[in-house]
């Protein structure tokens, strides 16, 4: 329900998009799967709006976004994460400006269990003691049945059946930097290339785990509030993740190629401005993540040079 409250917020608060007469050409996404369907949603209105424009998503991982900018394979690259030094030196290299960061949405990483399995909740240390081999967050020993987290059922004795995303996800590397202190998974983590699959995973059986982003949530799996310490578990409601209390909530990006001295392509400028309007965010809390607020579509915008 707050997703749909989250909606009728960036409806109410952010400008409507009007469009502009001579936009065509064609719009290549290449980047995090995270954003593969907000992406997409984009796209195809944006199409809708502009019949003569083509669009193109390709969504591999966040680590796929970097190297399509710096090789003008791609005008937009969503991204779970920022980009790395190395990743910015890489593109800085090739153009002699970095690449720009778009602000677009909200995101929360969720842990999930499935929908049968009564744990309340779980903290920082007991998912590195579950996820990590190198426990870099003041756990003391690995977690490998639920009844090591003093669940009484026959299914907890069983071992722990995780979950995650693979390396080349911006989701991947959030969890590893802040659940597991920068630490290393085990290597009996299931990886999986999409955020949808891993959720759908965890549905399958009783005894199983996994992180993905909130906005993948179905019937079979149930989200958990966490918690940084003890048992003072946060859920990830709007608020929460809005206010930054939610401990698992990250910001999600487009980069683009912004020549600092020349103006955006028409077709480019008018898909960012799409984006930050009041139907782009919109489509942000319909599928799944919270929309931002117009100052922080003000500020993203002036970055390219788009001002009322």
């Amino acid at each position: 329900m707050w997703l749909t409250a989250c909606s009728a917020l960036a409806q109410q608060q952010l400008e409507p998009y009007q469009k502009v007469p001579g936009i065509t050409g064609t719009i290549t996404s290449i980047g995090s799967d995270t954003l593969a369907g907000m992406t997409t949603l984009w796209v195809e209105e944006f199409k809708r709006l502009y019949p003569s424009v083509n669009g193109q998503v390709q969504a591999s991982g966040s680590s796929t976004a970097p190297p399509a900018l710096t090789e003008r394979t791609a005008q937009f690259g969503p991204m779970s994460r920022p980009m790395r030094n190395r990743e910015i030196e890489a593109f800085e290299n090739e153009h002699g400006y970095k690449p720009t960061a778009l602000r677009v949405a909200i995101d929360a990483i969720g842990i999930f269990v499935h929908r049968d399995n009564p744990i309340q909740g779980l903290n920082f240390t007991q998912l590195d003691s579950i996820f990590s081999a190198t426990l870099r967050c003041g756990s003391t020993e690995q977690i490998k049945t639920w009844s090591d987290l003093g669940l009484d059922y026959q299914w907890a004795r069983r071992g722990i059946q995780m979950f995650g995303r693979n390396s080349v996800s911006g989701t991947y590397g959030y969890f590893k930097k802040h659940a597991l202190c920068g630490g290393d998974f085990k290597n009996s983590v299931n990886e999986q290339p999409g955020s949808a699959s891993v959720v759908q995973s965890v549905g399958s059986a009783i005894n199983t785990i996994g992180y993905s982003g909130v906005g993948y949530q179905v019937s079979d799996v149930k989200l958990l509030p966490i918690a940084k310490q003890g048992n003072n578990y946060i859920e990830a409601s709007q608020r929460n993740i809005l206010t930054g209390e939610y401990p698992l909530s990250r910001y999600l990006y487009v980069y683009v190629n912004k020549h600092p001295l020349k103006p955006l392509r028409p077709i480019e400028r008018e898909f960012i401005r799409f984006i930050f309007s009041a139907q782009g965010q919109a489509l942000v809390a319909k599928d799944g993540y919270v929309a931002i607020s117009p100052q922080i579509a003000q500020r993203e915008l002036a970055k390219v040079g788009i001002t009322d």
